[in-house]
């Protein structure tokens, strides 16, 4: 009977084996009809973020919608391997995809806590988050259990654990936008991986299981208790030693988010002009996922010096026109705390000053509580800071300061000198304007500033804002001229000019000071900037043919030849401008304009760049006595360069004795123009040196008169010259390349007639061979030769260039 009993036993318990196999047969049969490909694993590119690198290799700026930079097993610190393993799967590099302990333990403890409302403690391995988080939901049920568990048995065997890790490791996500073990250890510590120290990593490892939960502001507690377990975790798996592991847990949990957008200051309008052309050229799939690395020649120095003085300048004409109005106000209750109202104003992060509240006012002073600071989690400091408006700090005003400010009134201030608790009364600008800087020879912007304050208006000013350029386009019709049979002593009169209009009022431009100076060479028209002279050469040359230098110079796609657009009547862009000077300075060229120098994609293969020349010899790797290296250059030239150089060597003129005089105690070879438009609406200077080209323009975004003086000569070269004064200080004088061929005549300056040494207005004149200085007036654009007072001439239109009169 026993052995009977036995023997039932072990048939009943080999067809319950029997059955039990095949019921997990079956189940493995079907749960595997339908898992997802796990191949394709093999291939995987996760969303990575694109980064744009100054040309130092500093950080610009990060695009992505999934922070996440994607690194190598193989560069993944040993001490972060280390406290992920003791985080989340201690036995990674035992278990074959499924850990039997960790099941056996969370089985365990869920029966130990059945019926207490706790939540069940999870068992899946690093293999099994890989499969969730690649090739399921997050669906919690028993069905995507088991698939889960059936894919990481595949995984296991199709890919090593280095692999699985590495996926793993650049996969999860860890809060704050944070993709991966690389982007997470910049967006919380701002450090490389390799930088961070135990505490730092077992904090990065404390967050896949539940990010939000251990918010480093919102959950200091939890988020600190959370990564003290995961050090005691490494301590007792032995990766690090019990010293270590308490100096460790007695740290503060100091966390220094990375900022977002633009990562160098003052580069907010250069960094979203990269982003922009990047979506145009890839789409936003590939710039915010695509993993590119793009190489900007951004100046550091010179972004940081091109913001200051721009801003110096607009400050200095809107506090030039007085004072306006507070950034708004606020009613002060007795008792109440103003830190935080004022708290609640918004402020500008890119403007260098600080929000004020004006608390009392005297005749000769004004008390003020300065907006609190911000702490790391975002919060206002509870810490009120209070100072003093002295008298000398709104003298600017040109009022007593009783008169200007009153209790409650929310201003702009910055410290006054050195002296601690005085204040200087500031006010942003109404007026706007833009400055780019660039490199003549290859057009690579090195700086750029579209308006005061990215943060108030992100409307790049530089790129998008069509404007007059007035004056400043005058170089192009002189350039034609030259081009064309002139000579920068050509004699051309400055005379009343009148146009008949069908259907329109006689058109009758003037000059700037509403004065005529008779019979001028070319010269002195650009350096004085004589409208009349410039309108009787364009309708001499041909409108025509200064359309078609303006779209040779990129000003223009199609310009009107219209006879008031060679005063700069049309509408273009000052980086269209500043791209046309540096044609003229890279003696006639091709230049076109660029932000980006190179662009490579997440493997490392560049699949941009700007700079087109042909480097012949420089792929060698040692010197064989090989011919040096050479550029070829196959961009088209748009100007003759000795052309070139004639329309330089007379924009030499303008800093020397004309309408840019502001920039001539730099005391080094500049050339440049400025540009006033009608009614003082915009104020323009483009300049160069061999080095570096500069454009400038200064005017209110809805175009209105500035006011009277205000001109190209006395509000943006100015600004030209606080820049170039500092970022060519260092520099030698390198003067104006001449061209082979150019002829230098020492002639007379007014006359354009051949002198001698001691003439006072004797100056060196750049000929082309076979051109001579004229023995008498040959005027263009009037009929008499004797200089005396000529009449009006009203020209016919015409197409084609004229001979000179």
């Amino acid at each position: 009977m026993i052995l009977r009993f036995l023997g039932f036993l072990f048939a009943l318990a080999t067809l319950v084996l029997l059955a039990g196999a095949a019921g997990a047969t079956y189940l493995v049969w079907k749960y595997s009809q339908d898992l997802p490909d796990y191949s394709q694993l093999q291939n995987y590119e996760p969303p990575v973020m694109t980064r744009v690198h100054a040309a130092d290799g500093a950080l610009v700026a990060e695009y992505a919608k999934q922070r996440r930079l994607y690194i190598p097993i193989q560069s993944v610190p040993r001490l972060v391997i280390e406290a992920f393993l003791s985080a989340e799967d201690k036995n990674f590099y035992e278990h074959g995809g499924i850990d039997p302990t960790g099941i056996f333990r969370a089985a365990l403890t869920f029966a130990q806590n059945y019926g207490k409302n706790v939540r069940a403690q999870g068992a899946s391995t690093i293999t099994q988050q890989v499969a969730k988080n690649f090739l399921l939901t997050n669906e919690r049920s028993l069905d995507r259990k088991i698939k889960e568990a059936l894919l990481a048995l595949r995984i296991e065997r199709a890919y090593s654990k280095d692999r699985i890790l590495e996926l793993y490791l650049n996969e999860i996500y860890l809060g704050m936008g944070a993709y991966g073990i690389a982007a997470a250890a910049l967006v919380y510590f701002d450090k490389s991986v390799d930088e961070l120290n135990v505490q730092e990593v077992a904090y990065l490892a404390a967050l896949p299981k539940a990010p939000s939960n251990y918010n480093p502001f919102r959950e200091r507690n939890r988020a600190t208790d959370r990564r003290n377990w995961v050090i005691d975790r490494m301590v007792e798996n032995g990766f690090v030693s019990q010293q270590e592991g308490e100096a460790a847990k007695r740290a503060q949990l100091e966390v220094t988010p990375r900022a977002t957008g633009a990562q160098i200051f003052a580069a907010e309008y250069y960094a979203e002009e990269v982003r922009r052309q990047i979506y145009e050229r890839y789409g936003e799939r590939k710039l915010y996922e695509g993993g590119l690395s793009v190489r900007t020649p951004l100046d550091p120095k010179l972004q940081v010096l091109a913001k200051k003085t721009l801003t110096d300048g607009m400050v200095r004409y809107d506090e030039e026109r007085g004072w306006r109005k507070p950034v708004t106000h606020i009613d002060l209750v007795p008792g109440d705390d103003w830190g935080v109202k004022l708290g609640e104003v918004r402020e500008w992060t890119d403007i260098p000053w600080r929000l004020a509240i004006v608390l009392d006012v005297s005749k000769d002073n004004a008390r003020i509580g300065l907006q609190p600071s911000r702490t790391k989690s975002g919060q206002r400091s509870i810490e009120r800071e209070v100072g003093l408006i002295p008298a000398e700090g709104a003298k600017w005003t040109r009022k007593a300061i009783n008169q200007v400010l009153k209790p409650g009134d929310v201003v702009y201030v910055e410290p006054l000198g050195s002296s601690g608790g005085q204040w200087r009364l500031r006010q942003p600008p109404g007026v706007e304007g833009a400055m780019v800087v660039m490199e003549p020879t290859t057009g690579r912007v090195l700086a750029l500033s579209g308006g005061f304050s990215y943060d108030e208006s992100q409307f790049n000013r530089a790129t998008q804002a069509m404007r007059q350029p007035g004056s400043s386009f005058k170089p192009i019709v002189y350039s034609a001229a030259l081009d064309n049979g002139y000579t920068p002593s050509t004699i051309v009169v400055d005379a009343p000019f009148e146009l008949e209009q069908q259907g329109q009022d006689t058109w009758r431009p003037e000059n700037y000071s509403k004065k005529y100076y008779g019979p001028q060479t070319l010269r002195f028209g650009l350096e004085q900037s004589r409208n009349v002279m410039t309108v009787r050469l364009a309708n001499d040359v041909g409108m025509p043919i200064i359309a078609e230098y303006a779209k040779r110079f990129g000003i223009y796609d199609d310009m009107p030849p219209y006879l008031a657009m060679a005063l700069g009547s049309g509408e273009t862009t000052l980086m269209r401008m500043t791209g046309a000077y540096a044609m003229i300075a890279n003696g006639g060229r091709k230049v076109t304009p660029s932000l980006i120098d190179r662009i490579q994609d997440r493997y490392g293969h560049t699949i941009y760049r700007h700079d087109e020349r042909e480097c012949r010899g420089c792929e060698a790797t040692k010197w064989e006595n090989q011919p040096e290296p050479s550029l070829i250059d196959r961009r088209p030239v748009v100007l003759d360069p000795m052309t070139a150089y004639q329309i330089t060597s007379m924009m030499e003129g303008v800093v020397q004795r004309g309408t840019g005089t502001a920039l001539k105690e730099l005391g080094k070879p500049i050339a440049g123009k400025t540009g006033t438009t009608n009614d003082e609406k915009d104020a323009w200077f483009i300049g160069f040196t061999p080095e570096i080209v500069v454009g400038i323009y200064l005017g209110y975004d809805k175009p209105r008169p500035m006011g009277k003086g205000s001109t190209g000569g006395l509000l943006s070269a100015p600004i030209a010259r606080d820049f170039m004064k500092v970022a060519i200080a260092d520099r030698p004088a390198i003067p104006f390349r001449v061209p082979a061929g150019i002829k230098l005549v020492r002639i007379d300056r007014k006359s354009g007639q051949r002198t001698g040494a001691g003439d006072g207005n004797a100056i060196l004149e750049a000929f082309k061979p076979g051109t001579a200085p004229p023995d008498g007036y040959s005027v263009a654009g009037y009929a008499g030769t004797d200089g005396s007072n000529p009449e009006p001439v009203t020209p016919v239109a015409r197409t084609g260039t004229g001979g000179l009169y």
